[in-house]
């Protein structure tokens, strides 16, 4: 298989502008959803790999919708900062054309509103394509053949919204590597999030644990798009799978949240303000050197000593940061959630999500992040 024929399909938009982006999956028929305590028993006695199957979404409560809205109030401002100061950071970090790859879905919207302020703001050549990427299974290599045989190479920048364990960082490292070695090629598997909790990404804008609201809602504010799947469907030269939510349309809030925080960072730079100093009328928190052996130290020590407290074996069952304890809350069985302040006004969420699936809530004010899930275990889902 060469570069040139890889990919049998050019994208779609979702429920995105086609400018936006261009999601290169495979889209799959909605059908053999599983509950998500069934997903959660079949992933841990090891019978099913959790991408193999997805559960079904529902539309966001109006209490859980009150609250989204809430966060794009409240961090409005710190997201688009922190979106215009990523992509100053992309432009300095890469000559000529850009091709944004974000890692669907989380790194989606992100990915829209960085793509938008390089090329309005930064006025540079930006295509924005969202891919699948899978811990232990790596990043669809089949879409990165695709966007290969269009692009230069060293024209790739992978985008996501955050890094809790940096459990995704290091496996785009990893099997981009192979990509490299396998087709003769040099991309720089480095990743740029907008909130760097592990130390392990490439490039961040910040490395805050605050709420980017996006993370709040499921695939109404994705495009409308899954979580990736790589199951029976998916034939050796296909993308990886998702299944597009059309009957939550009415609920969908992907492209007014993008053009929302896109015109605020829009505004900061028409303001005059460089993305990387502080914007006090705002309430943007000033930029600071990133200390990313710091922040891997932070998130070792927070690990090991929830294992230890909780008697947790398997790390992969520990979520730290309010995007990972979000997901929990959303996808998965959750055994705990540990807040630092129950009252802050970033966790009002998981506070709402950890009531409505009676889930107990814990105060650790020695917690290095605003919130962290514990999953349940198979015995005791």
């Amino acid at each position: 298989m060469t570069m040139a024929n890889a990919g049998a399909s050019a994208g779609f938009s979702g429920s995105y502008r086609q400018d936006d982006v261009r999601f290169l999956l495979k889209r799959l028929p909605g059908r053999a959803f599983v509950s998500v305590r069934e997903k959660e028993a079949l992933i841990q006695s090891g019978r099913r790999h959790y991408s193999e199957m997805l559960s079904a979404e529902s539309p966001p409560s109006s209490r859980h919708l009150a609250l989204f809205d809430a966060a794009c109030h409240a961090n409005r401002a710190r997201m688009a900062h922190d979106c215009l100061r990523l992509a100053h950071l992309i432009a300095a970090r890469r000559a000529g054309p850009v091709t944004l790859v974000s890692l669907a879905r989380a790194g989606t919207p992100v990915g829209v509103i960085v793509r938008r302020l390089l090329d309005g703001v930064l006025r540079r050549e930006v295509v924005h394509y969202s891919v699948s990427i899978i811990r232990d299974r790596g990043i669809d290599e089949v879409a990165l053949r695709t966007i290969v045989a269009r692009h230069a190479p060293e024209s790739i920048v992978f985008v996501d919204g955050w890094t809790g364990k940096g459990v995704i960082a290091r496996e785009l490292e990893r099997s981009v590597g192979l990509f490299n070695a396998r087709y003769g090629v040099a991309i720089d598997s480095g990743l740029f999030v907008l909130s760097d909790l592990a130390g392990a990404a490439a490039c961040a804008s910040s490395a805050d644990d605050y709420l980017i609201p996006s993370s709040i809602l499921n695939a109404t504010v994705s495009g409308l798009v899954s979580r990736t799947v790589v199951n029976g469907d998916i034939g050796p030269e296909d993308f990886h799978g998702c299944v597009v939510y059309g009957e939550l349309a009415a609920h969908d809030r992907s492209r007014a949240f993008a053009d929302d925080i896109a015109a605020a960072a829009l505004d900061i730079a028409a303001s005059g303000v460089p993305a990387a100093l502080d914007i006090a009328a705002s309430g943007v928190p000033a930029a600071v050197p990133l200390d990313r052996e710091r922040a891997a130290a932070t998130s070792r020590a927070c690990l090991a000593a929830l294992a230890q407290r909780y008697d947790i074996a398997d790390i992969n069952l520990i979520k730290p940061g309010i995007g990972e304890a979000t997901r929990v809350l959303l996808r998965r069985v959750p055994r705990l959630l540990i807040l630092r302040d129950r009252e802050a006004a970033d966790v009002a969420h998981l506070n709402l999500l950890a009531h409505e699936k009676e889930v107990p809530v814990v105060v650790d004010r020695t917690l290095p992040y605003q919130g962290v899930s514990l999953i349940r275990r198979g015995s005791d889902a």
